[in-house]
């Protein structure tokens, strides 16, 4: 990890029905002030890698709230598009579940949160993701969905009433223009509040500086500013 980063590593804790410690490790970024709105960050199906890390970190600065990333893999990541699809593939969602809605729990008991809604941030596998972690929880209050499907994850969205900002793009192989379509239609279908952008002319993972085989600079910096602009207008 490189030395400079300015959140820390921390414990976030989850009992079991038995009493037992079921919690997972995560990184949480404080902003300059000490205090703001909380978000959770949600990575992508590499695990909790120097990129989400640094996501909290600008989230932190730029966005002015307190970004907390779990580690949905409980210590595993990588950097292999193969050994990424098996630990994707082998995440157990309802344990996923559990440890997202513990750093909901998390974030709600933390000094530093201010106010009654957090944000929910996430990429690839961790855009549905947010989604489904803003369905489970009423004080979620505003959804940033980057490039984010997973086949095997169906939304409910009777108990969603976060506001839901969508970032995706035109040459997505893993969700793409229709697929989003479809998402955005059953979004207003079920009555909630929903914006899409979908940029033209790039790939999935535009957004990561850390894969310059996807990343775009200039449609990256433009996604990232309308969704710290989301996020402020939605949690103040």
């Amino acid at each position: 990890m490189r030395e400079d980063r300015q959140g820390s590593e921390i414990e976030i804790p989850r009992l079991d029905a038995d009493g037992r410690d079921e919690g997972t490790r995560g990184y949480l970024s404080l902003p300059a002030s000490g205090s703001g709105p909380g978000v959770v960050v949600i990575q992508e199906w590499w695990g909790l890698v120097d990129h989400i890390r640094e996501v909290c970190d600008r989230l932190a600065r730029e966005g002015g709230v307190v970004a907390l990333a779990p580690d949905l893999y409980h210590g595993i990541s990588t950097t292999d598009p193969a050994e990424a699809e098996r630990l994707r593939a082998g995440l157990e969602l309802p344990r996923a579940a559990r440890d997202l809605d513990a750093s909901v729990h998390a974030l709600l008991s933390h000094d530093a949160v201010d106010g009654a809604k957090l944000g929910c941030v996430g990429f690839g596998m961790g855009g549905q993701l947010a989604l489904h972690t803003a369905s489970q929880n009423r004080r979620i209050g505003a959804v940033v969905d980057c490039y984010g499907f997973l086949s095997d994850l169906k939304l409910d969205l009777s108990g969603l009433e976060a506001a839901v900002f969508g970032v995706f793009a035109e040459n997505d192989d893993s969700a793409p223009p229709e697929v989003v379509h479809e998402l955005e239609t059953e979004l207003r279908a079920a009555g909630k509040r929903v914006h899409v952008n979908i940029h033209l002319g790039v790939q999935h993972a535009f957004m990561n500086d850390s894969r310059p085989e996807t990343y775009d600079a200039s449609t990256a910096e433009e996604a990232w500013s309308e969704s710290i602009a989301f996020l402020r207008a939605e949690l103040g």
